[in-house]
């Protein structure tokens, strides 16, 4: 995140508070799997081969739906250019949207895979050299990143270096626990106003200007 000035961490947090709150959702409405968490999907899957395959088979679903949303992402941001960060998280809001107006008339599985392909989505709206360059949905590199540069900063190294990555994991934190809240109200419902929130970062993504494309190399600044 030290690469983007603070415009873009707006974006990133905001990004990462909708990620959580849609992973809680996810996570309440399947009863322990994950829509955007693909490493805790994967645990499962593993540990499910052997105890459970039912769930093997759904956690198996989720990182599918999830790999796809990325590849679907990924094109794109090729396509849209400098408007991909828009273009993205339209995308987003449409696969959102559709997630909460087909509970109920299909099965849970396609519902939350359709969540788990937003989550993979929105994390291709940061890309640069073609690369993701800030993952919204993990944290652990993040908490990494955030211990490195605390460290750094009690050693004499740039004080608030440690910032962003705090915001970004709070965002996600506190995302979750609007997803919780917003599940014992409304329950997949609640996805709607995720929507609505992909669409208002979409606009803040616009007003924001044209981005780089994400093939574009990063070119050190002089």
């Amino acid at each position: 995140m030290k690469t983007y000035d603070a415009r873009f961490w707006i974006l990133a947090a905001g990004l990462s508070g909708m990620a959580g709150y849609v992973d809680a959702i996810g996570f309440l409405k399947l009863g322990g799997l994950f829509v955007s968490f693909m490493s805790g999907n994967s645990t499962q899957l593993a540990v499910g081969a052997v105890l459970d395959p039912p769930m093997a088979a759904m956690a198996a679903r989720l990182v599918l739906g999830f790999i796809g949303g990325v590849v679907v992402g990924t094109l794109l941001s090729e396509i849209a250019g400098r408007y991909r960060m828009s273009a993205v998280l339209v995308l987003v809001a449409v696969v959102l949207a559709i997630a909460a107006g087909i509970d109920g008339r299909a099965s849970t599985g396609w519902t939350t895979i359709m969540m788990a392909a937003a989550m993979g989505s929105a994390n291709t709206v940061f890309q640069r050299a073609g690369e993701v360059s800030i993952g919204v949905t993990y944290m652990t590199g993040t908490l990494v990143k955030f211990g490195q540069r605390l460290a750094g900063a009690m050693i004499g190294g740039p004080r608030w270096a440690w910032l962003p990555y705090l915001v970004l994991w709070g965002a996600l934190v506190g995302g979750a626990v609007g997803g919780a809240l917003a599940y014992a109200w409304l329950g997949t419902d609640g996805l709607w106003i995720a929507a609505l929130v992909a669409i208002a970062l979409a606009g803040y993504a616009a007003a924001l200007g044209p981005a780089e494309p994400a093939g574009a190399r990063h070119r050190p600044a002089v």
